[in-house]
């Protein structure tokens, strides 16, 4: 059991970073369904983040859309940060995010700078995005159809997988294999600068 008079180990002081698996999709294309599975499978400790537990934690208020906007911003800029914490820190992270955005991805490369960053395109087709939304009832609809067209532009990824084609264990399988080499896509990202307003 562990107690107040247990001392920090070493290992816990000075680890090396931990892997981030980053998913990037449209809402309801599987990213959810994709990370537990990747909890489920691969070994050590993960922990899945999902930027959608984060919008959640707000208090709820009218806001207008100008007294909103710095606040979802702050938000989202926020929990890269929790992310990088806990890669830094030496914690292997699934993260659920929409890259809907140009400076969410500016901010991602400056945030997760010197860690390893795998990122995955998690695709699926319009039509099955649209099917989910409205089977779920606890999406706002119509969101899917104006994340579709921006949410993979201009981005590279180390691994793609497509929800509406192949199951979440084979995503995950095709994901965990991906991690066997260095991942590439944020440094081709930085090099190339995203292009996306």
């Amino acid at each position: 059991m562990i107690g107040p008079t247990h001392e920090l180990l070493p290992e816990a002081t000075n680890p090396q970073p931990g892997r981030i698996v980053f998913l990037n999709g449209a809402s309801s294309s599987g990213k959810s369904t994709v990370a537990e599975e990747l909890l489920r499978t691969l070994d050590g400790a993960w922990y899945h983040l999902a930027v959608d537990h984060y919008h959640r934690a707000r208090s709820r208020h009218d806001w207008s859309e100008e007294e909103f906007l710095p606040i979802f911003q702050r938000t989202v800029r926020g929990f890269h940060r929790v992310v990088a914490g806990m890669a830094s820190a030496g914690n292997d992270v699934v993260v659920d995010h929409i890259l809907g955005e140009r400076w969410r991805v500016v901010d991602c490369l400056e945030t997760f700078a010197g860690l390893p960053v795998y990122l995955v395109g998690v695709h699926c087709a319009l039509p099955e995005l649209e099917r989910r939304e409205q089977a779920r009832g606890n999406r706002t609809i119509g969101r899917a159809a104006l994340q579709f067209p921006i949410v993979h532009q201009d981005l590279r990824y180390d691994v793609e997988v497509h929800t509406d084609q192949q199951t979440a264990q084979d995503s995950a399988a095709q994901i965990a294999a991906r991690l066997s080499k260095p991942p590439t896509a944020f440094e081709q990202l930085r090099a190339a600068g995203p292009s996306r307003s």
